[in-house]
């Protein structure tokens, strides 16, 4: 069942990423980062705020390092043969990866960018939470274990593939240029923890 709902998940997740920036200039994914800029300065400050951006800019900066995809520039100064090679590659970059498809995805990442560096703005406060539900769910299930109770298989696997779900709607949440609510992100987290702890609660591994 985990299994399949991983697999279920993860193509939906896929085929979601890769339609968003089919259905939405980059000026969209632009906007919505301005707009959640101006509410990251309500929340936070004008200081963190500004933090949040610069992080998030070196976080796009270094995807796009790691990206395989060639950078757009221009044609070689260089002479004859080599000159005419340069430019025709140059020239078929463009064309590949100079669309408005690949714009709207590197804007994708920035915002997604923007958004992952907001929730490491919470972390600090949030690792406590996170550390306690696991806690707490490894020690229920060595009390389980101390009294002579069974683990419940049902439960383990209803509570990993929730959490599996609710993972990938949240990665889903990250991209799409719509309006999200800077504390979705914490709650979230807040709830893959608690998900976290009862499946560990719940888990027996046979020995």
């Amino acid at each position: 069942m985990i299994r399949i709902v991983s697999i279920a998940a993860l193509l939906c997740l896929l085929v979601l990423v890769l339609y968003l920036p089919s259905a939405h200039p980059p000026e969209r994914f632009l906007t919505q980062i301005r707009s959640e800029h101006q509410a990251m300065e309500e929340i936070w400050g004008e200081t963190p705020a500004l933090r949040i951006l610069d992080r998030a800019l070196v976080l796009q900066g270094a995807a796009q390092e790691a990206t395989p995809i060639p950078p757009t520039a221009g044609a070689s100064a260089a002479s004859g043969v080599d000159g005419a090679v340069a430019r025709e590659m140059a020239s078929v970059n463009q064309r590949l990866f100079g669309n408005s498809y690949f714009r709207a995805i590197d804007a994708l990442v920035l915002l997604a960018a923007f958004r992952l560096s907001a929730m490491l703005e919470w972390l600090p406060w949030m690792a406590a939470f996170l550390v306690a539900a696991m806690a707490d769910g490894a020690i229920s299930r060595v009390i389980k274990s101390k009294e002579f109770l069974h683990h419940d298989p049902e439960r383990f696997a209803l509570y990993t593939s929730v959490a599996i779900v609710l993972a990938c709607a949240f990665v889903v949440s990250m991209v799409v240029p719509i309006g999200v609510h800077p504390v979705v992100g914490p709650c979230v987290m807040a709830m893959l923890g608690i998900l976290a702890g009862r499946s560990l609660a719940h888990f027996h591994r046979r020995g």
